[in-house]
């Protein structure tokens, strides 16, 4: 952990070029795509981050789907998932357990025309794996032996839900998953059992929210620190919500970053249960980082930051630091990954390879997962 810490220090000393940013609107422009390849993806350093320091180890894993789903249990192992970028071909999942050397397609059965958005790993064995889009195509997986078998435990039956991401409390049993708002109000999922049922929880303590929807961008949409959830919303409004009694009620505030048609927050991360990050922008101008990033101190009340050179989709505090956080952001031809060491109030741009997704381990190492079928660890 502090190895990484130092690395950060040195490429923000070093200095490096600036780049880009390539974004997804988890939403809008799903990424429908092609199946990939049975087995095993394969590819060693097919690209990496221009920077005096930083870059992304980058391995295509399967060029056919786009990347969305992540979850980095270790240095060593990592989930992703995505949608294939052929109409009507399988969203795959793939688990690697060398680094990222090699990745083994562990794909459940029957997921032709399915986008995998989100994924919660505790192991290498057990992990759950969230599919995207309205009515029956919003599903969870689940898996306790790497894979080699799932159990279809969520099938929503609402034409008009849209569940964008979900995110387990600390423990692994208790979990949410939040849809985008049905009858004006955003809808939660509830878990006990470590994902093996769900249960649809009341709106009663959901504040409305007619004009907002959610953005199933990076998996970070919805996310818990402590006791508490925080879910992030766009469109006619861009606000952080938060509950502190396992989904029941909710609160919303502004987030400072700006709303839009495709705008709003993308993600969001904690250090503590009180200190986030929101991070966003807007899709149809990934190349603006301006007003992108939003900070709490409290949980409560949100605070524009320091504006990076591209949309933020994720974002990650890096393990042994206080203050040293990692964005990055991906949307067509723009893309980049950039660094700060004060908590969000300024950005260095540090590599100009950008993903959808990114997760930081607590041994000490950050991946990324986005278009293209790419995935990525950061190296010295």
């Amino acid at each position: 952990m502090r190895r990484l810490g130092a690395l950060v220090l040195s490429i923000l000393l070093i200095g490096s070029p600036a780049g880009a940013a390539y974004a997804g609107h988890g939403h809008s422009p799903g990424h429908p795509g092609h199946p990939g390849h049975p087995g095993h993806g394969h590819g060693h350093g097919h690209g990496r981050g221009h920077g005096h320091g930083l870059s992304w180890q980058q391995t295509v894993v399967d060029a056919d789907q786009s990347f969305r789903g992540l979850d980095a249990v270790s240095r060593r192992t990592a989930w992703v998932g995505g949608g294939s970028l052929t109409d009507g071909g399988a969203g795959k999942v793939f688990r690697t357990t060398d680094g990222g050397r090699t990745w083994a397609d562990v794909t459940p059965p029957g997921t032709e025309g399915l986008q995998f958005r989100d994924i919660e790993a505790r192991s290498a064995r057990e992990a759950v794996a969230l599919t995207i889009g309205n009515g029956d195509a919003s599903r969870i997986y689940r898996t306790t032996d790497g894979g080699a078998t799932w159990e279809e435990t969520f099938v929503n039956d609402d034409p008009a839900a849209f569940y964008d991401c979900l995110a387990f409390y600390p423990g692994g049993r208790d979990g949410l998953a939040m849809s985008d708002p049905v009858d004006g109000k955003f809808r939660i999922l509830s878990t006990s059992d470590s994902g093996r049922t769900w249960t649809v929880l009341p709106t009663d303590g959901m504040p409305e929210a007619p004009t907002e929807f959610g953005f199933a961008a990076s998996g970070d949409c919805l996310v818990t620190a402590g006791h508490s959830a925080y879910f992030g919303s766009g469109g006619g409004a861009s606000r952080v919500f938060r509950s502190d009694d396992r989904g029941l009620t909710w609160t919303a505030i502004d987030s400072a970053i700006p709303a839009g048609d495709a705008a709003g927050v993308f993600a969001l991360t904690f250090r503590t249960p009180r200190q986030g990050v929101a991070v966003g922008g807007d899709f149809e101008d990934p190349a603006d980082g301006v007003d992108a990033v939003s900070t709490s101190r409290d949980g409560s009340t949100w605070t524009s930051a320091g504006d990076p050179a591209h949309l933020g989709e994720d974002v990650s505090f890096l393990p042994g630091t206080r203050h040293a956080l990692v964005l990055t952001g991906e949307s067509g031809d723009v893309m980049g990954t950039s660094i700060s060491l004060d908590g969000g109030a300024t950005w260095k741009q540090v590599s100009d390879e950008g993903y959808h997704a990114l997760d930081c381990t607590r041994d000490g190492s950050c991946w990324g997962a986005g278009g293209d079928g790419r995935v990525a660890v950061v190296t010295r």
